[in-house]
């Protein structure tokens, strides 16, 4: 298939109605409120903000994995240990949106108090955009971090094998008058995700991101084995990240390391993955006078967006795309690819749901 063609086959729908679609679907398939609510707001962020790769297309996966029972669809999620800033979080084996949600709220706690929070968080799920949670606590105005590894997908750099998850970090930083400065990337050249919605969509993966079984660069998505650390040539550098994300997440918790989770992608989805997350929110206050760190954001993002350009390009900052993204999708509506419209529609029928209905 063409790009040209996929493009053709995507379609959008309003953002209130995919919203209620996948809340209600999760209410269906027997999850506390808690979880319907926080797992529905990261997927919609995803949606919203043009991380597709982790927006709306998990629905189908969540239902999966709560219905197999590899996601308890309610927890009960504790704060097993507090001590000064730090804190540690039971997500009970739940949604990993639910944890870090709630996570952040004791984050951000702990900084309103030390002037910084930090949360580990063990036996979580998949999390999704971990941008969402770094932006919920720059949107209350602390700056926020979020990091989470996952199962063995990405290779070393001059690797041959699954070694790291594509181990995300999302920063956000609160800037006064206008949206946050907001980092979410993965450590690796492009998150799994990605290759699937390829694989939808029939189009070819960019160079340099996807590797088959033996480490060669593959553009085909089909034949994605393994996906290149992020750097290119200096892919050393996305490993190096990669590892900073496994230690935080996963030996800061006591949980298991990429290459000892069970795959996302099953076949088992019984049997919970015992994930790590951590958290982290900071109060700019508590550093330096309120006012001196909103000029100091304001100037530094005013001077980045001013700055000079290479010919035919635009200086963005981190979190420009994403906003404009949102912009045109509050007009335009979410797109689902061919996989996720077909998954809706089958959910629909599974659970009596009226899908939503697609835009003109």
């Amino acid at each position: 298939m063409s790009q040209t063609s996929a493009t053709e086959d995507t379609v959008h729908a309003a953002i209130g109605d995919v919203e209620r679609f996948c809340r209600a679907v999760f209410l269906a398939a027997g999850t506390d409120e808690a979880t319907a609510d926080t797992a529905t707001r990261a997927m919609m962020h995803g949606s919203r903000l043009g991380v597709d790769s982790h927006g709306v297309r998990l629905l189908e996966h969540y239902i999966t994995v709560m219905t197999g029972g590899r996601v308890n669809k309610r927890p009960n999620i504790t704060v097993t240990q507090s001590v000064s800033a730090v804190a540690l979080l039971d997500a009970d084996h739940g949604h990993g949106a639910l944890a870090a949600y709630r996570a952040m709220d004791k984050a951000i706690e702990l900084a309103d108090t030390c002037g910084i929070g930090a949360v580990s968080i063990r036996n979580s799920s998949h999390f999704g955009p971990a941008g969402a949670y770094a932006l919920d606590a720059a949107q209350r105005g602390y700056i926020g971090a979020a990091f989470c590894n996952s199962d063995s997908f990405v290779r070393l750099h001059d690797g041959a094998m699954r070694f790291h998850g594509t181990n995300p970090i999302a920063f956000a930083v609160p800037v006064t008058g206008q949206r946050p400065w907001l980092l979410d990337m993965a450590t690796s050249a492009i998150p799994y995700n990605r290759v699937k919605l390829y694989r939808s969509l029939g189009r070819e993966l960019p160079a340099g991101v996807a590797s088959d079984v033996e480490g060669r660069d593959i553009r085909d998505p089909s034949l994605a084995e393994m996906l290149a650390p992020v750097g290119g040539a200096f892919g050393f550098k996305g490993a190096g990240l990669a590892g900073l994300v496994e230690i935080l997440s996963a030996v800061l918790s006591g949980m298991r390391l990429s290459f000892d989770l069970l795959p996302m992608n099953g076949p088992d989805f019984s049997t919970p993955r015992a994930l790590g997350a951590f958290v982290l929110a900071m109060k700019p206050g508590a550093f330096v006078p309120e006012d001196v760190f909103t000029a100091g954001m304001q100037r530094y993002v005013e001077m980045l967006r001013s700055s000079p350009p290479r010919e035919g390009t635009r200086v963005m900052a981190p979190g420009d795309r994403e906003w404009m993204v949102a912009d045109e999708r509050e007009q335009r509506g979410v797109p689902l690819d061919p996989a996720t419209r077909e998954a809706f529609v089958k959910l629909g029928e599974r659970f009596g749901l009226e899908t939503p209905a697609l835009l003109p």
